[in-house]
């Protein structure tokens, strides 16, 4: 901006000279032209006085000549500085009522090209961050709604009974639902802020008998069950809210789209552990099971959950996958860890 001020008042006032200078200079030239004689008489005194009046007369168009000419130049130059920073302004305005896109501007001037990288770069940078906080909306309304729905049911049925050693065992229960409700929440808000980690390690064997209590009532609902095998003792590298998310996720999904028993089964496979959630429901289907793990791809339902469980699963260190679409295998891949202390 600086340079382009100085170019265009150095062009404003070079105009002004050369329209003053360039007759004096032809009127130098042409006196250098003639003889002695010549000069002699244009400048005798019968003539001084029309010279006088001439050259005053010829001054003063000049300067009024040097004065519009300058002006010009000055405009123009002023036109070619304002236009884009007029440009700027508008598209900062546009930024500034909610406009996502910042149009990308090229005018040639460094410094509003600067601001208008600055503007740019905060607008992606908002709108990550925008995107960002819905997602993370969706994924917490997903993840909290299942706990939700069994703590829910587990409060009706204390409320139809009046064995209190079975209230006793249902508020135990209830309690621990809310207490892993808390642990999702702040599980989410952590890796909102600096993204998961899988430094933690977590029993396998707890984490599932934790969920069998907690879908029991839904399952008992629907005259279903869950059944647990494999290897006992498994150790995992996650969180325990991390764990407790893939398999909930799984064991939900396996409620609302298929039949008949669910089957956990636990294995080692090198320095993995494999955890297979499998039902005796229809599958997926076919045309679904590529796009099974994409984000808003469902056959009901808000089609957040297998998308979000295979990125907690990842950010744990680990993978989802669909190894069978009929009958619908699912499978978490995890690291084994040592003992839980």
């Amino acid at each position: 901006m600086r340079q382009a001020l100085i170019r265009s008042t150095t062009m404003a006032v070079l105009a002004a000279a050369a329209v003053m200078g360039l007759p004096l200079l032809a009127l130098l030239v042409w006196v250098a032209a003639r003889d002695r004689a010549q000069v002699e008489h244009y400048l005798s005194a019968e003539r001084i006085g029309e010279l006088v009046v001439r050259a005053t007369f010829g001054v003063a168009a000049l300067t009024v000549i040097a004065v519009v000419v300058g002006t010009l130049i000055a405009r123009r130059q002023a036109k070619v500085l304002a236009d884009p920073l007029r440009r700027l302004a508008e598209r900062a305005e546009r930024l500034g009522a909610g406009e996502s896109r910042f149009e990308p501007l090229d005018s040639g001037i460094a410094e509003v090209d600067l601001v208008a990288d600055v503007l740019a770069h905060s607008a992606a940078e908002f709108n990550r961050t925008i995107a960002d906080e819905r997602r993370f909306a969706a994924d917490a309304s997903h993840q909290l709604r299942t706990p939700l729905t069994a703590l829910l049911m587990r409060l009706e049925e204390i409320a139809m009974t009046d064995d209190l050693e079975a209230i006793r065992e249902e508020a135990n229960i209830g309690t621990t639902q809310v207490e892993r409700l808390t642990q999702v929440v702040d599980d989410m808000l952590s890796r909102s802020r600096q993204g998961a980690g899988a430094d933690s390690s977590v029993s396998l064997d707890s984490v599932l008998a934790s969920l069998q209590r907690e879908f029991q009532p839904s399952f008992g609902q629907a005259r279903r069950s869950i059944h647990v095998k494999g290897t006992r003792g498994l150790v995992v590298r996650c969180t325990p809210t991390n764990l407790s998310q893939i398999l909930a996720t799984l064991l939900e999904n396996s409620l609302i789209h298929g039949a008949g028993t669910v089957e956990v089964d636990a294995r080692r496979s090198g320095p993995s552990v494999v955890i297979e959630v499998r039902d005796q429901g229809q599958g997926v289907p076919l045309a679904l099971a590529p796009h099974i793990f994409e984000r808003s791809v469902t056959s009901g339902g808000s089609g957040l959950g297998l998308s979000l469980a295979r990125d907690i699963a990842e950010k744990s260190g680990g993978r989802l996958e669909l190894l069978s679409a009929q009958p619908a295998v699912f499978a978490a891949f995890l690291s084994e860890a040592g003992a839980v202390r």
